[in-house]
């Protein structure tokens, strides 16, 4: 793990997921040919800098900061940035539901709802594998903090096996602005605790399913660090 860096280029010029430079640098492209046209038609001169705030802009949403997850292993942490929209029992999403082992049971629901201004890489709750991976392109684009987004919008599910054995769930849901999943991780992929399993563009949510007899310990409104920040303590 890397030191931490307090300088004030770490906030002014973070660390950039790979995801973002090709929509950085398209928005850079247009602020140039824009800068261009100026030279011909100076009416269009007063869009350059606002054209190259947003360039900026769009290379901080996809900033990807390094986080430092506490010592204790068994805490599950938040897979997100953002804040607790809803708490709730629920049994497992889609398909994983109808799983014979888990059909008809319910478990703790922790969703974590993610602005525009929120770092979106999400980051494994706890080491573990991934054992069953459903993406559900069919989907609406209801405001991610609504309940109904869990069951309507397009989403991608995963379920997960913790080293300690115990099993929970994980879904990335796209919201009325964020129009795309994007997973980094397949299925038998075994990942360390804060390790990147993706990231949704441009505003959306996280669900984590706690294992079972596993109860949150965060409350709604609560701001969630991914990475960092426990959601709940494992057995």
């Amino acid at each position: 793990m890397m030191e931490p860096d307090f300088s004030n280029k770490a906030y002014l010029l973070p660390h950039i997921n790979r995801e973002g430079f090709k929509f950085g640098i398209l928005a850079l492209v247009i602020t140039v040919l824009v800068a261009v046209a100026a030279s011909v038609l100076p009416i269009l001169g007063w869009l350059v800098m606002p054209l190259l705030l947003l360039s900026y802009g769009v290379f901080l949403f996809f900033r990807d900061p390094e986080r430092y997850a506490p010592e204790d292993e068994s805490l599950l942490l938040s897979p997100a940035d953002g804040r607790i929209c809803l708490i709730k029992e629920r049994e497992l999403p889609d398909s994983f539901g109808e799983l014979e082992e888990y059909r008809g049971k319910k478990f703790w629901c922790v969703s974590v709802f993610m602005s525009v201004f929120n770092v979106h890489v999400n980051r494994m709750p706890t080491a573990g594998e991934i054992l069953k991976k459903e993406y559900v392109a069919a989907g609406k684009f209801f405001n991610a903090s609504l309940d109904k987004a869990s069951k309507e919008n397009e989403r991608c599910n995963y379920l997960v096996k913790a080293g300690n054995g115990q099993v929970y769930g994980v879904t990335q849901i796209a919201g009325l602005v964020a129009r795309r999943i994007v997973p980094q991780v397949s299925e038998g992929q075994k990942l360390a605790r804060g390790e990147r399993f993706g990231l949704i563009r441009f505003g959306s949510r996280l669900d984590v399913y706690l294992p079972e007899g596993v109860k949150p310990s965060v409350r709604v409104g609560q701001t969630m660090v991914a990475g960092e920040t426990p959601l709940a303590k494992l057995a």
